[in-house]
C-alpha cells in the first residue's frame, strides 16, 4: 500500500493531467516570476496560464514552502 500525498502535493497528479505540464515546470515558472507574494503569484497563474484557483494555490504554496 502506497502513502498518498497530503497538502498541496495532493493536487499534483490532477494538475499534471489537466494542464499537461509536470509540476517541476510550474515550480520553475513560479520561481522565474518577479512576483513574490503568494496571492500575486496565484492571480498570475490564473490570469496568464489559465489555472484554477485551487491548483494555482497548491503550486504556489508548495513552491514558497520549498523556499524561493
Amino acid at each position: 500500500m502506497s502513502a498518498s500525498a497530503n497538502g498541496p502535493a495532493s493536487y499534483f497528479p490532477a494538475i499534471e493531467k489537466k494542464y499537461g505540464r509536470p509540476v517541476r515546470e510550474w515550480v520553475d515558472l513560479i520561481r522565474a516570476s518577479p512576483l513574490t507574494k503568494h496571492m500575486e503569484l496565484v492571480a498570475w497563474l490564473k490570469d496568464e496560464h489559465g489555472l484554477g484557483h485551487g491548483h494555482a494555490n497548491a503550486l504556489v504554496a508548495h513552491t514558497l514552502g520549498e523556499g524561493r
